[in-house]
Parts: C-alpha cells; structure tokens; sequence
C-alpha cells in the first residue's frame, strides 16, 4: 500500500480531521471546493464522483486544509449514499467547528441519467 493510500484508508475523522483556532474575530467567509470527492454507491458499488462545495464563517475554530482534503479522500472506498455522505460531511464539520454559518452543496456527476444536488445550509446570521 502506498503512502497515501495508507493514510486515507486509517483516517479517523474523530483523532484526524485537525481544527486551528481561528486567530481573527471579525466576520468573514471560508469558501472550499473539493472537485474529486468520490464514493462508491451502496446498493451497485459503482463510483459515484461529486464536486463538494463548503463555505463557513468561523466563530473559534477553522479546518486544517490537507486535514480536510485527506477527510474528503477517505470516503474513496465506502458505500455510502448521495444523502448521506452530504450530511455526514456538513455533521462532522457543524460539530467541529461550530461555525457562524455553514453551507455545503454536494453536486454529483449525472449517472444512469440523474444528476443530485445535495444542498445543506445553516440558518443565516446577521452581519
């Protein structure tokens, strides 16, 4: 197994996925997008591949950056559907980080001739 292989495949999001205090306490916008999300579907085991867009305003804490990338790298090889790799992302993230606001789309690539869109959005604070 190779290197990157092996980090991805023992990721544990719980000990792994690194959170930084977030140094500056005015208000501002984390965009992120993640163009090679993919998974494997739960009931074919065909791949399912998705653009996976996440924007926040911290409050105290922000995500290391490779540690999401290799977050979003473990789902590689786990049959988890459409809804729930959406959710489970948008979860882990809110209870992390605990942000101001939170969005996450999750746009999969069309197959058998349906294209989903997961959209999962935090109620909007005011400035």
């Amino acid at each position: 197994m190779k290197y990157g292989e092996k980090v991805i495949s023992t990721f544990d999001v719980e000990q792994d996925l690194e959170i930084w205090p977030n140094e500056h306490r005015r208000r501002y916008l984390i965009k992120m997008t993640l163009p090679e999300f993919s998974c494997l579907c739960p009931r074919s085991g065909y791949p399912d591949y998705a653009t996976i867009h996440i924007e926040y305003t911290p409050d105290e804490w922000v995500v290391e950056l490779k540690a999401m990338k290799l977050y979003i790298n473990s789902f590689r090889e786990r049959h988890i559907s459409h809804e729930n790799s959406a959710n489970e992302i948008y979860n882990v993230l809110e209870q992390k980080l605990k942000p101001k606001y939170l969005k996450l789309v999750a746009d999969y690539n069309p197959r058998g001739n349906v294209h989903t869109v997961i959209e999962i959005e935090s109620s909007k604070m005011s400035v």
